[in-house]
């Protein structure tokens, strides 16, 4: 055996590898390091996938999209690559002419986990809970939600509504089955109707599950399969390189770069619909005045950043949604500039002079800001870290937090969040209508967009836009939105986002869902 010095910086042996993971750390990663080399069989062989995500919550509403992406759990309505809806749980659905109602079919003979039949008044259960405001499907007007012979749930609207199979996309919608549930209504166990069961449970940190051999559909090559989160991003990429892991996810820069140069993973990047933005307290007294937002965003070299952080200039955001959003994005809009001097000098616009160590003062107030951010996307805090020096170089004084992502949302409904720097995924909802409409079609906002600030152009639009079902109308409506939120800056775009994922050599058939939705380990093949 060589001494530990020499072994590769991936083994879980070597003085590095150890510094890294720290005793508890180890600990936690002991059953992912147990599939060992040793020859197994396809069946035996389990697809371990590492991401920074923990399971906050086994509620669809407040957490549980992990279950969606591990193919557990299903909602009605699935999307394609193209952004197109295609059948889930529900094989076909019809609008009726006056578009009032949607009859959506239930899958023939589909089957929850604990062997129940998966019947309309389980969905119409499931889709009335759904309609909590920590949802998305809230935001559609739903009138009744019905069972009806023939194994087809029902969905009357009091106007019409053409965006509603995005919403009934949404992770937030997943079919679960009635044992999931306990006397109290809290969701106890995660019994879904897709292709993997849940075989362990050990929220926040770790699942697994095994092929369903009720699933109708074809047989999955990969019969078993894994989840751990793993907070730090280095870590992850140590652990695909050592073979710990077959699909790890969220990788920094770094990693990527050096992960490149070697053979021992396959390095896989995608665009996607996400946008790192600075989320302002547009109500708070500095914040207020348009003028104020806009001398941030000018503060800000994106080019500069993007090049830095993510080596990649192109990731610069010039609007708040990226090209990777079809329909959404606009290529008439003026670029976001970096203008120094514009920003200081609408700053003094305001009243705003630098003191004698060159932060802003006005009325004896200090221009000082906290921005939170944390660190389960790997980038945020070195953005942060150079966005607080930007901001520096105009007089801005800027504190940053980093701690749990439920922060900002907290600081958001209490008031207390000055500046959060965020990653938003406008894909969650593939047409991005309930992203926004859960953003910023509240008087208060939500939870990651807007926060004092409002916007009539933008309320009209969203209003006009739930009811149409005119494609060039819609359309419009979209540019007036994306144009509000461009010319307001309630959030500050400051980049655009690409997906990195680690794989093992070993597996073929790997690709990134551009919208997030899905690990698709039902098109995996081991290869060897």
């Amino acid at each position: 055996m060589p001494p530990p010095d020499s072994m590769p910086p991936g083994s879980p042996r070597s003085p590095r590898r150890r510094r890294l993971l720290g005793a508890g750390a180890a600990a936690l990663l002991s059953p992912v390091l147990a599939q060992g080399t040793g020859a197994k069989t396809a069946a035996d062989r389990i697809v371990r996938v590492i991401g920074p995500w923990e399971l906050s919550s086994l509620d669809p509403l407040r957490g549980g999209y992990l279950f969606a992406r591990m193919q557990v759990a299903e909602t009605l309505v699935d999307y394609d690559e193209q952004a197109r809806p295609v059948a889930g749980l529900a094989s076909r659905w019809q609008l009726s002419g006056d578009g009032l109602a949607w009859r959506l079919a239930l899958r023939d003979g589909a089957r929850f986990h604990d062997g129940s039949p998966v019947r309309a008044g389980d969905v119409v259960q499931a889709l009335r809970r759904a309609l909590h405001p920590a949802g998305v499907l809230g935001r559609a007007p739903i009138a009744a939600i019905e069972a009806e012979s023939g194994a087809v749930v029902r969905i009357g609207l009091r106007q019409p509504f053409p965006a509603l199979p995005a919403l009934l996309s949404h992770s937030s919608t997943q079919i679960l089955a009635p044992a999931s549930f306990g006397a109290d209504g809290a969701v106890r166990a995660i019994v879904g109707s897709g292709p993997y069961r849940i075989v362990t449970l050990e929220p926040p940190q770790r699942f697994s599950v095994a092929a369903f051999d009720g699933w109708q559909g074809p047989a999955p090559a990969v019969r078993r399969a894994s989840y751990l989160a793993v907070g730090r991003a280095e870590m992850r990429a140590l652990m695909a390189e050592a073979g710990q892991a077959e699909l790890a996810y969220g990788l920094d820069p770094g990693s990527v770069a050096r992960l490149r140069r070697g053979d021992a993973v396959r390095v896989h990047q995608q665009p996607i619909p996400r946008t790192t933005a600075l989320k302002l307290n547009a109500g708070h007294p500095l914040l207020a005045d348009p003028r104020a937002r806009q001398a941030l965003s000018l503060a800000l070299d994106r080019r500069g950043i993007a090049q830095a952080v993510l080596r990649e200039p192109s990731l610069a955001a010039t609007q708040l949604f990226p090209p990777a959003l079809a329909g959404w994005h606009r290529g008439d809009l003026p670029p976001l500039a970096h203008d120094p001097v514009r920003a200081r000098a609408l700053l003094a616009e305001l009243g705003w002079r630098p003191g004698t160590d060159g932060v802003l003062s006005r009325d004896g107030q200090r221009f000082a800001l906290t921005l939170q951010t944390f660190p389960d996307r790997p980038e945020l805090p070195v953005v942060a870290a150079a966005i607080q020096e930007q901001l520096r170089l105009i007089g801005v004084q800027v504190r940053v937090a980093v701690g749990n992502s439920s922060e900002i949302p907290l600081g958001h409904r209490d008031g207390t969040l000055e500046m959060g720097l965020i990653a938003r995924n406008y894909g969650a909802v593939p047409d991005a209508f309930g992203a926004v409409a859960q953003d910023f079609g509240a008087a208060q906002g939500g939870d990651w967009g807007a926060m004092g600030w409002s916007s009539p152009t933008l309320t009209r639009a969203l209003a006009a836009m739930s009811s149409t079902a005119d494609a060039a109308r819609t359309q419009g409506l979209r540019e007036q939105i994306a144009g509000a939120l461009h010319e307001g800056l309630p959030l500050v775009p400051v980049l655009w986002y690409q997906q990195t994922l680690a794989a093992s050599p070993h597996l073929a058939g790997v690709s990134i869902d551009p919208f997030e939705r899905s690990y698709r380990l039902t098109e995996l093949q081991w290869t060897r």
